[in-house]
Parts: structure tokens; C-alpha cells; sequence
């Protein structure tokens, strides 16, 4: 019998929140400074209501976001006996269960409620999503004006707004992507006005790298391939070269970067073997109309129309490029012409 998950309100979703239960706040695997900014933001409202809450990850912070915990908790992993004996658990930017990794079958019971902005996905618990938001960290700054609004809290404080600013502009490129609505530019605007250093925050970003990951970028470019006639592009990090140059997962995030920019490229995708078993993980951009979601969801993954993920089985990483350019092939010509 398929479970019927009740679609939220804002002030729904508010009054919800505001129930004094230990809450434990979970995020997607590979996370990006949209859902460690966004749970690290939950957490921060709750405590200024007197609620306890952890965050928890199947896979650690990445060094570079790490000043989005400011201090306020040290590693998101969860050991075998879970660290606080919580009574609901809140998933952040995560629109079906795979992203959640090995922490959604470890948890005790199902999850409560799902905030997200995707618009494609799995829904698995009660929800408010809302796909015109730029990012999830979107939401919750609604969150936090709503809590004010009924009383709950006392002002946003800075480490909301920060962690707001960086999940917005992560999102959105530097507000450079076609999801940087004027509505995500206004909060911008009100964020920069409340005190949040975005010229900071955006250096941390996008201008802040790692050695490891400017090596992984570099594999990616001289993995870099063209398809239809360069209006495809992909690259491919198979898990040899990973191992070879001692990478760990946090440096391949920005692997995609790297066919998405190449003049003339409208589709863009870059794989990653991230084991030595027959599972790619496949990320997916698009600069014209074309729903790169709908790709992914035939691999039981999701996300927006210009930007998605998936995870691919296949026996190599070749075979793997194979099957999405199969996909892209079957959509893309209406797209073309």
C-alpha cells in the first residue's frame, strides 16, 4: 500500500518546527553549501526555540564548507548508537531517499518531514517543497521571517543569514544561473543589508580551492570529450585515477564545471567512479531547454531542469557514458533544431 505524505504550508511547516522534539537534521551525500547551510540554519532556529538538533551526513563536511558550522558541532557522521536520542528526524535538500546515502536505512524510523526546492525526485515523508525557491536555504529563510512573525524567535541571527547567503549563492553560481531569480536576488540584497560579507562568503565558494581539487579539475579537462558536433560535452573520472592521485570525494565536485563551460556546449555531464565497484555518479547541466532531470530520473535520481544527478551501474565508466548519451540522444534533437 504506497503511504499518502501530507503536502505542508509554510505556516503548517512553521507550527510543526516549533513542536519542543529532539530533532535530528539530515542531508544529502556530497553535500554543497546548500544543504550544509540549510540543515546548519535549521539547527540555529531551533536552538534560539529551545529545541535540541543535530546534523547528521553519511559523508563529513567538506574542509571548504566547514565554516558554515561555525563551531557549533563537530563531525555530521553518526557512530553505530546515534548521539542524541531524537524524537523526529527533518531532511534538508534532499529529494528522494538514495541522496541520503547509508544514514536513511541506519535511522530508526521513517522521516518526519522533507524540506526541499527540488522539483523532481521521490517524495518520502510529509513535505514543503518549493521548486520556484533557488535553494533550500531559500526556504528557510521564510522559516526564519515566519518564526519571527509568530513570536518564536527574537530577530534572524547572523549565523542564519550566512549560512542562507552561502546556500543561495551556491546554488545559483554566484547568481549566475538561470535559477537566480529576481525573488533570490532580492534576498540577496536584504541578506547583504543584514550584514552578511558575500564578497567572503563567495571568495569561500567559488575562488577557494584545494590542490587536490584543482588536480581533479585538471583530469577532468584532459578527460574532456565532445559529441554532437560539441554541442555535448562530457569528462570522465574513472576510480584508478582517483586512487592514483589520492583524491577524496569532496574534490570532485566541481568536475562538471568543466564541460558546462566549454563554448558552444548546451548539455554537459561528468561521471565519477568514486569505488572500485560498477557505480558512476553522473552529474548533469544544461544551458538551453532542456530537462536534464527527466535523464536522471530514469536512473532513480533527480533535480532540476538545467541541472541534476544520478547514480549509473553499468560494468565500466565508458558504458556508463554510453547509457546517458543514449538518453540525451533520444530528447535532444527537437532541442537542436
Amino acid at each position: 500500500m504506497t503511504t499518502q505524505f501530507k503536502v505542508l504550508s509554510l505556516d503548517g511547516l512553521c507550527q510543526k518546527l516549533c513542536e519542543n522534539k529532539r530533532t535530528l537534521i539530515i542531508y544529502h551525500i556530497r553535500s554543497d553549501a546548500d544543504a550544509v547551510g540549510s540543515a546548519f540554519a535549521l539547527k540555529e532556529l531551533l536552538r534560539m526555540m529551545g529545541i535540541p538538533a543535530y546534523c547528521a551526513c553519511s559523508d563529513e563536511i567538506p574542509e571548504r564548507l566547514q565554516f558554515l558550522a561555525d563551531g557549533t558541532q563537530g563531525s555530521v557522521l553518526l557512530e553505530e548508537d546515534l548521539p542524541i536520542d531524537y524524537e523526529r528526524v527533518i531532511s534538508v535538500d534532499s529529494a528522494s531517499p538514495s541522496q541520503l546515502g547509508a544514514l536513511f536505512t541506519r535511522l530508526r524510523r521513517d522521516v518526519d518531514i522533507m524540506i526541499d526546492h527540488h522539483a523532481s525526485g521521490s517524495v518520502y515523508a510529509d513535505n514543503y517543497i518549493d521548486s520556484e525557491a533557488a535553494a533550500t536555504g531559500e526556504i528557510i529563510y521564510y522559516i526564519a521571517e515566519r518564526l519571527c512573525e509568530m513570536g518564536e524567535i527574537d530577530g534572524i541571527p547572523t549565523r542564519v543569514i550566512n549560512c542562507v547567503y552561502a546556500a543561495v549563492s551556491s546554488d545559483t553560481g554566484g547568481f549566475r544561473y538561470a535559477n537566480a531569480t529576481p525573488r533570490a536576488m532580492r534576498l540577496a540584497a536584504k541578506l547583504i543589508e543584514a550584514g552578511v560579507d558575500s564578497a567572503e562568503i563567495n571568495r569561500q565558494l567559488f575562488d577557494s580551492k584545494s590542490l587536490k581539487q584543482i588536480q581533479a579539475e585538471g583530469e577532468a579537462i584532459r578527460r574532456l570529450r565532445l559529441h554532437a558536433d560539441g554541442r555535448v560535452a562530457s569528462t570522465l573520472l574513472p576510480y584508478s585515477v582517483k586512487a592514483a592521485l589520492e583524491l577524496e570525494d569532496e574534490h570532485l565536485g566541481t568536475l562538471i564545471d568543466i564541460p558546462r563551460s566549454v563554448f558552444g556546449v548546451d548539455i554537459a555531464f561528468a561521471i565519477r567512479q568514486e569505488s572500485a565497484e560498477g557505480v558512476f555518479r553522473v552529474s548533469m547541466r544544461s544551458a538551453i531547454e532542456f530537462d536534464v532531470a527527466k535523464i536522471c530520473a530514469i536512473f532513480g535520481g533527480g533535480g532540476h531542469k538545467r541541472a541534476a544527478g544520478c547514480t549509473v551501474e553499468a560494468d565500466s565508466i565508458l558504458d556508463a557514458e554510453a547509457k546517458i548519451l543514449e538518453e540525451i540522444y533520444k530528447r535532444m534533437w527537437d532541442c537542436f533544431i
